[in-house]
C-alpha cells in the first residue's frame, strides 16, 4: 500500500486536529498501512480511539471492501483494526502447511503482537472470517472481550432433506458456486455493490490464486462445532448475526450454529450473505448496541458472577425487532 492510499480522519488542511464531522461516515474511514508479520507484508486499515475491535473479511475479499460498514463502526467510539487477511489485500500468503484456521489464528497473534494490542479484543468476522475468529477464540481465550459472528462459517449443518441433515461436507460445489454471486451482491444493488466486491477479488485471485482456492477448501469444509461448545463452556459473550436471505450459509447452520452456542445473543437482519456490504447503515444501527455490549465487558473481566448483567443487556439491547434496508 503506498501513502498516497492513506485517509487521514483528524487531520484538518491548517495541520491540527478537528472532531470529525459524526454526520459524515467519511470522516471515520480508516487508514491503510503495512507492517511486517512473521517476515512477511500485511496490509491493514485502522482508525479510531477506545476498546480495541478487530474485523476478519470474508472469503475472497479484503478489508477495503468494508470501509463504509467501518466507518459506522469506528463512529461507535472504538479502535477497529481491519488485517487483509493471508492471501488477499496484498497480504502475503501463509506457508501452505500452515493454512489452516488454526494458523490463521496463530497469524492473528503475532499481527496483534506486531501492533503491540494488548487488551483483550472484540473479535468480529464475516463469513470465513467468522470461522478464523471463533479459532482465535478458542485458542487464545485471553485476548478476547467477546466474539460478534456475521453470517459466519463453523456450523456443520448444510440442509435438511426430510428428517435427515446435511452436513456442509456433502454440499455439492457446484451448489456454493450456484449461489455465491447473488448471496454476495443481491440484484438490486449490484450496480452500486459488484464494481467494489470485484475491484478486490478479481486481483486477489491474479495475485495470488493458490492461497485463493486454499482458503475456498478451508471455508467450504469448516465444522467448528467443538470450538463453539468450548466457547459456550467459558462463557465468552457471543453475538450472531445472519442475513435471513442468505443461502451460503443456510439457515440451518445459522440454527446449529446459536443451538451449540446456548442460545446465544442472535439477530436476524433483512439481507443477503454479503448485507453488512451493501447496506452499511443497517450494519451501524445494530453494530452500536453490540459496542455496547462490548464495552461493559471491561468491568466484567474475570468476573464470571456477573455475567448475568451482560446477559441481561445485551437481551434488551439485542431484542427481535425489523431492520430494513437503509443504504438502497
Amino acid at each position: 500500500m503506498s501513502e498516497a492510499d492513506t485517509v487521514s480522519r483528524d487531520t484538518t488542511p491548517g495541520g491540527g486536529s478537528a472532531e470529525p464531522n459524526r454526520g459524515d461516515p467519511k470522516a471515520f474511514w480508516l487508514s491503510w498501512k503495512t507492517i511486517v508479520v512473521g517476515g512477511r507484508s500485511v496490509a491493514y486499515g485502522e482508525a479510531g480511539d477506545g476498546v480495541p475491535v478487530l474485523f476478519l473479511h470474508g472469503w475472497g475479499l479484503d478489508h477495503r471492501v468494508y470501509k463504509r460498514s467501518l466507518a459506522r463502526l469506528v463512529a461507535t467510539g472504538v479502535r477497529v483494526v481491519a488485517p487483509a487477511l493471508p492471501g488477499f489485500g496484498g497480504s502475503e500468503p501463509l506457508p501452505q502447511q500452515e493454512s489452516t484456521l488454526a494458523g490463521f489464528a496463530t497469524w492473528l497473534a503475532e499481527f496483534l503482537d506486531a501492533l503491540e494490542i494488548t487488551d483483550p479484543a472484540l473479535i468480529m468476522g464475516h463469513s470465513f472470517g467468522g470461522g478464523v475468529a471463533i479459532v482465535f477464540a478458542h485458542n487464545y481465550p485471553e485476548r478476547v472481550r467477546g466474539l460478534v459472528l456475521i453470517n459466519s462459517i463453523g456450523a456443520s449443518a448444510w440442509a435438511r432433506r426430510g428428517v435427515t441433515p446435511r452436513t456442509i461436507t456433502q454440499r455439492p460445489l457446484w451448489d456454493w458456486g450456484l449461489h455465491f454471486p447473488g448471496d454476495l451482491w443481491p440484484l438490486g444493488q449490484a450496480r452500486r455493490v459488484l464494481p467494489v466486491i470485484l475491484s478486490e477479488a478479481v486481483p486477489n485471485l491474479l495475485r495470488e490464486p493458490r492461497a485463493f482456492w486454499r482458503v475456498a477448501a478451508l471455508a467450504r469444509g469448516a465444522d467448528l462445532l467443538g470450538e463453539l461448545a468450548e466457547l459456550k463452556r467459558r462463557r465468552l459473550p457471543v453475538v450472531v448475526l445472519w442475513g435471513n436471505r442468505d443461502r451460503i450459509i443456510t439457515r440451518d447452520a445459522f440454527e446449529e450454529m446459536c443451538e451449540v452456542l446456548g442460545t446465544p445473543h442472535s439477530l436476524t437482519i433483512e439481507g443477503s450473505h454479503g448485507w453488512l456490504i451493501a447496506d452499511p447503515d443497517t450494519f451501524g444501527e445494530v453494530i452500536t448496541n453490540v459496542v455496547e455490549i462490548a464495552a461493559r465487558t471491561r468491568a466484567l473481566d474475570g468476573n464470571h458472577r456477573r455475567v448475568g448483567e451482560l446477559a441481561s443487556l445485551a437481551t434488551r439491547l439485542l431484542r427481535p425487532r425489523s431492520t430494513g434496508a437503509g443504504s438502497q
